[in-house]
């Protein structure tokens, strides 16, 4: 052995020395933790426990280097001491350490005992025991030092009584008492050791002397502890009493419960659902031999659920607990099956030479001892079916459970959980267990731990570790640690435990072409996505993207959550990242502009047929690089569109990032229509500024007029006009100096809209004027038909609405001869929505109708809105006011969901009309007043002024004054405006309440 830590600390033979204090407490750190990182602060902490020098690190490598050196002159490789960014490590081997010796002759002994060897065991107990010279690690202080050598102390006693116990078994009771005499003066607190001694004294033949020793014992946990003895020594004070030196003995490894089951936590929580399920299984009357598997994530808490429920259901397996780690996902790689049959026997106490060597002749035996037997069994950490298909038991007396990080398909008659993820209460209340009243305390804060711990138990257990041991944190400390992405995984680690140290495991268990598919998965910048998406990501086929993605699902490091789309957890996310930048430059560049060019051909084909041929022209973005994902029948799909949303605005700052600058304008571009028509506002102006900004850094005139056209277009329909203008003003400009007739004409029609709806209409008016003139003159017939279209929309908004039908059916004429379809839904409304200004219910009525059905099919909320309410007027005017409210109610639910304030306010005020004429005067008002208690209100003269003449209306009857103090207002407005509507509010501030009239 070349280290010793069973007494003082001791280097190879004892010819080597480490005199430095500071030295030793390092040296005894890495023995006492040998094997696994011992982080830097631990080791500082060990040295200084409070206030280490800011020069603490440095002095910590001064440390290591000096051990070095001490190693080295020792004959022991320098080696043996690893460095790790965040620490140190000590790898020794199972018999350099004189403490791993130890352990495992104790084990041998105690496998010996099980199987009923006592002589065996009584050898294995006492050539552990004499390992020890003296207190571990003696003459070493520092908290850390004694908790470790502490545990190792305890665990010789713990190695002398179960030794003793055997020597009592045999017989040998007189040799015994001198050295458990010494033992209990060392420890007289210890009832464990007073027990075997009033039982040696016993056997001896001393029963005077064992009542004594029980006297002295009850005497001192009475006045230094204030208790009384325990069970046991009760048990052996009666039995010397009774005169029967067998009584209440211990018979070591036979005539006892089998129970190998690991530490159960005590802050167990959650899953109520899964437990239940299990629980129901082993209660059938009809299950034979039931087995559960429980698959789930590394981290997510299979080993702690499987022991909690192994424990739970004890009672009806009374005859042993067993248990066997299988190693699937370690360092040392998957317990083979005959290895894991070793383990189980010797667990049931079958003497190690009673075992075949032939794994199925094992097999058998494994069975014929479980026979009989009611047994839970759980088998841990499984790497697949072939592992646990001969650790089965075979009769219906087992309950079997199963962990894995692996989908165990392969076995059939089980039942399987796939563990999910606990909710945030249930994660907030094991956050809460492990750290106590502090995060009862904190609530928000302790639900954002949660959410940043991706709610997986074993990031929540280590982060809640880390609290508790930090006394002057609170909740929202933690929190803030964990706050930003691509450091939380640094933060959730404790001792040789870490998040990243499970994932890390799961990767290094898949197969090349799993594991490179999953490094490339961390680079796409979506929360979701698919096969297609996946193929052209890694330059795969689809079917072999598809495969390999099964492969990651049914190993839990990738989530299906609906079929046919993934996502990687939070953490696991954040994992890749440490991957992804090992990547070559090369596979990186090719997996970043495979995806961006997929996402590309795929909106640029779904969104071909929402656009005319004409407001495509100019958009070339090229041959797909992977035709074979992009398929013809993509196109008009909305759904994929819908479900893709999320990412195409992920690719467009995905290409930004990654200086792909053409794929940034092209794919907001391809993606325009739709999220123009669908009024995703916030992702139209996202992509388009990022678009504007790449573009500009190109030098690209055509891309960056492009951009700002639509992005202006993202503005009018968030309603910031303002904003609108000012992009179409600076292309306007553009147009002017490079005399480009068509998209002046274009901009100067799209310029008038924003200022329609700011009530500028003369400026609105000019501008269309110019644009329908420069139409004629180039003879362009299409764009001639958008020109009519925002003359009838110009017209319509100033209350000319016999005017604006006029441009609306010649338009409307000039679209069919064209057969233009792309913007026949707009005219339709537009023709309709002057009809029913002026009266013309019933025609208006079955316009409408139609507009309708082209503004669904197209996909168009935002018009879809318009024509309902429109609909919600002729309705009102054909005496159907109760249906009017409805139609109104559906379109302002519409609009909300829009977001445009323009056109909810001018609803609200129409469904306060309407209420107002169907008796519900009380929410009219309510109404009317919400829409002159918005400040934007202040933008939209006309729906203010609608507004005044509604609360006008509404209190007419209650109160004449306040009324007319509303229609005078109101009355003011009309008439700067130029609308009809001030002949009907003079009328009413002439006659009063009773010439009240609505209209």
């Amino acid at each position: 052995m070349r280290f010793g830590i069973l007494g003082p600390l001791l280097i190879g033979g004892g010819e080597a020395t480490v005199t430095a204090g500071r030295d030793r407490v390092v040296l005894a750190m890495l023995l006492l933790h040998a094997g696994r990182m011992v982080l830097v602060d631990e080791l500082v902490d060990a040295i200084w426990s409070v206030d280490p020098p800011t020069t603490a690190r440095g002095q910590v490598q001064t440390c290591v280097s000096r051990l070095r050196r001490v190693l080295t002159a020792a004959g022991i490789p320098a080696s043996v001491i690893g460095t790790d960014p965040a620490g140190y490590r000590c790898d020794l081997g199972p018999d350099e350490l004189d403490a791993r010796v130890f352990d495992r002759l104790a084990d041998e002994g105690r496998s010996a005992a099980a199987a009923g060897d006592l002589r065996m065991a009584r050898e294995r107990y006492r050539a552990a025991l004499a390992l020890w010279r003296g207190p571990a690690l003696a003459g070493i202080g520092g908290h850390r030092i004694r908790h470790g050598a502490a545990l190792l102390d305890e665990r010789r006693l713990v190695a002398t009584e179960e030794c003793v116990d055997v020597e009592l078994a045999l017989g040998l009771a007189r040799e015994l008492v001198g050295e458990l005499s010494q033992l209990v003066e060392e420890q007289p607190l210890r009832e464990r050791l007073r027990v075997r001694l009033i039982r040696a004294l016993h056997q001896a033949g001393r029963p005077a002397d064992a009542l004594a020793a029980y006297r002295d014992g009850r005497r001192l946990l009475v006045d230094e502890l204030g208790i009384e003895p325990g069970p046991e020594l009760r048990e052996a004070h009666q039995a010397v009493l009774a005169g029967d030196p067998r009584a209440a003995a211990p018979d070591p490894g036979t005539g006892r419960r089998i129970r190998c089951l690991p530490r159960a936590v005590g802050d167990f929580t959650g899953l109520r659902d899964v437990l239940d399920r299990v629980l129901a299984l082993t209660a059938s009357p009809d299950a034979t031999a039931p087995v559960q598997v429980i698959d789930g994530m590394a981290g997510s808490g299979k080993t702690t659920l499987a022991v909690h429920i192994a424990n739970l259901v004890s009672a009806r397996y009374p005859d042993a607990s067993l248990f066997v780690d299988l190693h699937g996902h370690s360092e040392r790689g998957p317990l083979e099956p005959g290895a894991a049959l070793t383990t189980l026997l010797r667990q049931l106490g079958v003497a190690g030479e009673a075992i075949p060597a032939d794994l199925d002749e094992r097999a058998a035996l494994w069975r014929s001892e479980l026979g009989g037997r009611r047994a839970v069994l759980v088998l841990d950490n499984a790497a697949g079916t072939d592992q646990v298909r001969h650790l089965l038991p075979a009769t219906g007396d087992c309950l079997t459970l199963i962990t894995s990080r692996h989908r165990l398909s392969g076995l059939d008659g089980v039942r399987t959980e796939s563990l999910r993820l606990p909710t945030t209460e249930e994660a907030v209340d094991l956050l809460a267990r492990i750290v106590g009243d502090r995060v009862r305390h904190e609530p928000e804060a302790a639900a954002l731990v949660v959410h940043r711990c991706g709610r997986l138990p074993l990031a929540i257990r280590l982060a809640g570790s880390r609290l508790a041991h930090r006394p002057s944190w609170q909740v929202a400390d933690l929190a803030a640690r964990l706050r930003l992405d691509g450091q939380r995984l640094g933060e959730l680690t404790a001792e040789h435990r870490s998040v990243a140290g499970a994932f890390q495991l799961s990767y290094d268990h898949l197969p090349e072409p799993a594991r490179r598919l999953f490094r490339l998965l961390g680079l796409h910048p979506g929360d979701r996505f698919d096969a297609y998406a996946t193929a052209a990501l890694a330059g795969l086929p689809l079917p072999e993207a598809r495969r390999l993605l099964d492969e990651l699902v049914d190993r839990h490091l990738l989530e299906e959550p609906v079929v046919g789309r993934y996502r990687l957890h939070d953490l696991v996310r954040e994992y890749t990242e440490g991957l992804i930048a090992e990547l070559p430059a090369a596979e990186r560049t090719a997996a970043v502009t495979g995806l961006l060019d997929y996402y590309l051909h795929a909106t640029a084909t779904v969104t071909a047929v929402l656009e005319s041929p004409s407001s495509r022209q100019g958009f070339e973005p090229g041959e797909p690089g992977r035709p074979d994902l992009v398929s013809a029948d993509l196109a008009g799909s909305l759904e994929w569109l819908e479900v893709e949303r999320p990412n195409l605005t992920a690719m467009v700052r995905f290409a930004v990032a990654e200086n792909q600058l053409r794929y940034a304008h092209l794919i907001a571009r391809a993606a325009w229509r739709f999220y123009y028509q669908r009024c995703y506002h916030d992702d139209l102006i996202d992509t388009h500024r990022r678009g504007l900004a790449a573009a500009q850094q190109l030098g690209d005139a055509r891309a960056v007029a492009t951009m700002r056209n639509f992005l202006a277009s993202g503005y009018f329909r968030a309603d910031q006009q303002e904003l609108a203008i000012e992009q179409l003003i600076a292309l306007l400009e553009v147009h002017q100096r490079d005399g480009d007739q068509a998209e002046l004409a274009r901009t100067l029609l799209n310029l008038s809209i924003p200022y329609t709806y700011l009530g500028q209409f003369d400026t609105a008016l000019r501008h269309c004027t110019a644009a329908l003139q420069l139409r004629r003159r180039t003879q362009d017939m299409p764009g001639l038909s958008h020109a009519l279209t925002a003359l009838a929309d110009a017209n319509l908004r100033m209350g000319r609405f016999d005017v604006a039908l006029a441009w609306g059916r010649r338009s409307l004429q000039l679209a069919c001869e064209l057969r233009v379809t792309a913007h026949r839904g707009v005219i339709l409304t537009n023709v309709g929505a002057a009809r029913v200004r002026l009266g013309h219910y019933r025609p208006a009525y079955r316009l409408l109708r139609a507009a309708l059905i082209y503004m669904r099919r197209s996909g168009n909320r935002f018009g879809e809105g318009e024509v309902l309410h429109d609909l919600g007027l002729a309705l009102y005017g054909l005496g159907r006011p109760d249906e009017a409210v409805r139609m109104y109610r559906e379109a302002l639910e519409t609009i909300r969901g829009v977001g445009n304030h323009c056109r909810l306010t001018e609803l609200r005020n129409s469904l306060a009309t309407a209420l107002r004429q169907v008796g519900e005067s009380d929410e009219a008002l309510r109404l009317f007043l919400d829409v002159l208690a918005e400040p934007a209100t202040g933008r939209y003269p006309l729906e203010r002024a609608r507004a005044l003449e509604g609360v006008g209306d509404c209190l007419a009857a209650t109160d004449p004054d306040a009324a007319r103090r509303h229609w005078q207002e109101a009355l003011r407005t009309y008439r700067e405006l130029d609308r009809p509507e001030q002949v009907r509010v003079a009328s009413r501030l002439a006659g009063g309440a009773d010439h009240l009239r609505v209209g």
